[in-house]
């Protein structure tokens, strides 16, 4: 499926506050063979397609120089209103690998948890791949329902590959495991017997004589 964001170059001579309060958000495109490209997407549509995309799947920018297939680099997120200031694209050569972080979805049950009173730990929640852009994929789904002992793991290595995607995250590293939590056993209270004899004798000297 084509992901498809129409954008348009930035005018130089208007201000940044401007092209956002008539619901533009600013951002540029380069690659390695790519110059910097100043450009405008709307911000509606930007955020439909960070969604969809993330920052691994193929971006169609639709520009007025031509199509660019670009993979979503950075996004800058104003930190009160939590919407997108400045986007940064990567343009792809095309033929060209790329290294990226795909996000891991959980699902499923796990029978640890549910019945032997295990707690789920999410090790990792990305792994890092290489691969042809086009053959990247949104997301990995972990099916956590294979955990169903106390002492079960689900390795990086178990992901399902696309077809000329590599892993580059180490396949023995966990991704999701059972914990258990220990009870912490009681220490016996000791009673200092001899200090609390002195204690008491030196309460009794104190106690003023009878006349």
């Amino acid at each position: 499926m084509t992901i498809i964001l129409k954008g348009e170059l930035r005018d130089p001579r208007k201000k940044l506050a401007a092209i956002r309060a008539e619901g533009f958000v600013p951002g540029v495109y380069y690659g390695h063979k790519e110059e910097a490209t100043s450009c405008i997407f709307p911000l509606v549509a930007f955020k439909k397609v960070w969604k969809e995309a993330g920052e691994s799947a193929v971006v169609t920018l639709e520009m007025p120089k031509g199509k660019v297939s670009a993979l979503i680099h950075e996004v800058q997120v104003d930190p009160i209103k939590g919407f997108p200031i400045h986007v940064d694209f990567y343009a792809l050569e095309k033929g060209q690998e790329v290294l990226v972080n795909i996000p891991l979805e959980f699902t499923g049950v796990s029978v640890a948890v549910k019945d032997l009173g295990g707690s789920l730990v999410k090790v990792l929640h990305e792994v890092e791949v290489k691969g042809q852009p086009e053959n990247l994929p949104h997301n990995f789904v972990i099916d956590i329902s294979a955990l169903d002992t106390i002492d079960a793991q689900i390795l990086a290595e178990s992901i399902v590959l696309p077809k000329g995607v590599s892993l580059v995250t180490g396949g023995d590293e966990v991704i999701a495991a059972i914990a258990v939590a220990k009870e912490e056993a009681e220490e016996p209270v000791v009673v200092d017997l001899a200090s609390i004899e002195v204690e008491k004798k030196g309460k009794k000297e104190e106690e003023p004589a009878a006349e």
